[in-house]
């Protein structure tokens, strides 16, 4: 397994999430071989590109954005180089934007063993905005509402591929990009085992390994696969003061007494949890409470177990932002940019970017009123909801799923509500699903 260690300092960007790779060289020879492929085989847009390429050119607001949004990206390394090498563009209009993502619309995410810099490209989409986003027009343009409106039907329609059978081709075993190559096998089953390496893929997952793609009918059905029933145990099942695990994810960040709005967009991203709650009625009392945020990778389990036993007693989901990010920093010879900025922006996503809210009633009445919050980020098609509105759930019952995507949740509590124990930021490995995350007090 390459190590971080192994990779040059100019070469080295932090990744929250793991969705891209740690080797940012990794991502531009990924990008530069689809580039490379799609100016060779050039082939007709698929009716939503076109409507996306109609969006752009009569719309003289979006044209505006698009135009200068490519215009912003430094004409210097790092950020223009290509299959033709250094110092020649990457992607640099919409015409040729929407012609790469022609071709990522009939691919699934693959394992890529192609070089000594190996590297997942779990957001293939993000990493054709990578830079473009980051600049001030692409801030605009990706928080404007007609852009996401149509950006969700690119997505959804890309998300009716990954639930094809064709989109399994990539799960093949003895495929060039397959997930369960042996050191694609190897990830997987490393980060399912947080880190002990006791067991293998199929050992811990729902599927059949007499079977060359393990059972799986497509994409979709491997990335929203199943953990055994014994695999993760729930942590405490009587006692109701010890708070499971919702997500098989990384701590983010604890927050306490946050603000009913605060700016968001600032470096430290505060949390702003009338924005975060979507202007609901319950909102404010959320404000001075506790927020559990944490993240997963594209190698995690994707589903969602309650933290808590109760009644889910309120649930929607809010359309919001796919590839906006903070301007942290502008692009400068002083700063750059940063090559993950919306893999990197947990806390400002959780008011901008489309996600599931879930209000529960919690049996313990020392916590009473908590909330779930299921975030999508990037690449999202669904945040599916599988429990409804009056519906008891025991803790660890299943409540719902990312859908390729969805890389952050977080756990709101209520001012007075006194939470302790949970695990800190950035850990080596993933805190397992249902395991304890903290306590409440008692009284």
């Amino acid at each position: 397994m390459k190590q971080e260690k192994d990779i040059p300092p100019e070469h080295h960007f932090h990744r929250t999430g793991e969705w891209l790779p740690h080797d940012h060289r990794a991502h531009q020879e990924w990008l530069a071989g689809v580039i490379a492929h799609v100016d060779q085989n050039p082939k007709d847009l698929h009716p939503v590109l076109r409507e996306f390429q109609a969006l752009v050119e009569n719309n003289t607001r979006v044209w505006l954005l698009f135009s200068s949004m490519f215009q912003q990206v430094p004409n210097k390394p790092p950020y223009n180089n290509d299959p033709r090498g250094p110092g020649h563009p990457q992607v640099r209009d919409h015409v040729h934007m929407l012609q790469v993502i022609n071709h990522i619309l009939t691919t699934a995410p693959s394992w890529n063993d192609k070089s000594e810099r190996v590297g997942l490209v779990g957001l293939p989409f993000n990493a054709l905005f990578d830079w473009p986003m980051g600049t001030s027009s692409g801030f605009a343009a990706f928080l404007d509402p007609e852009v996401n409106a149509m950006l969700k039907k690119v997505l959804n329609a890309w998300g009716d591929f990954l639930r094809s059978p064709e989109s399994a081709s990539v799960l093949e075993r003895k495929a060039p990009a397959s997930w369960f190559s042996d050191h694609g096998h190897e990830e997987l089953s490393f980060t399912a085992n947080v880190g002990k390496s006791n067991y293998k893929f199929e050992d811990m997952f729902v599927c059949d390994p007499s079977d060359a793609r393990y059972g799986y009918k497509s994409w979709d059905d491997f990335f929203t696969r199943r953990f055994r029933e014994h695999i993760r145990p729930v942590a405490s099942p009587d006692d109701d003061s010890v708070i499971a695990n919702a997500c098989e994810s990384k701590t983010y960040k604890v927050a306490r007494n946050v603000k009913a709005r605060d700016h968001f967009w600032l470096k430290g991203q505060p949390y702003s949890v009338r924005d975060m709650l979507a202007q609901d009625a319950l909102a404010d009392q959320f404000v001075g409470g506790t927020v559990y945020q944490a993240f997963l990778s594209a190698l995690s389990y994707h589903r969602w177990h309650a933290p808590v036993s109760g009644k889910l007693v309120k649930a929607y989901v809010v359309d919001g932002t796919y590839y906006s990010e903070p301007l942290f920093e502008d692009f400068s010879p002083e700063h750059g940019a940063d090559p993950s900025g919306q893999v990197t922006s947990q806390g400002y996503l959780t008011a901008t970017a489309t996600r599931a809210i879930m209000f529960f009633q919690a049996d313990n009445p020392a916590i009473g009123l908590m909330a779930f919050l299921g975030i999508g980020m990037c690449e999202v098609s669904t945040c599916e909801m599988t429990v409804k509105e009056g519906q008891h759930v025991n803790k660890g019952d299943e409540i719902g799923m990312f859908h390729f995507g969805g890389s952050t949740h977080c756990l709101l509590f209520r001012k007075g509500v006194e939470v302790e124990g949970f695990p800190e930021p950035h850990p080596e490995h993933n805190i397992p699903l249902n395991s304890a995350l903290a306590r409440v007090k008692t009284t």
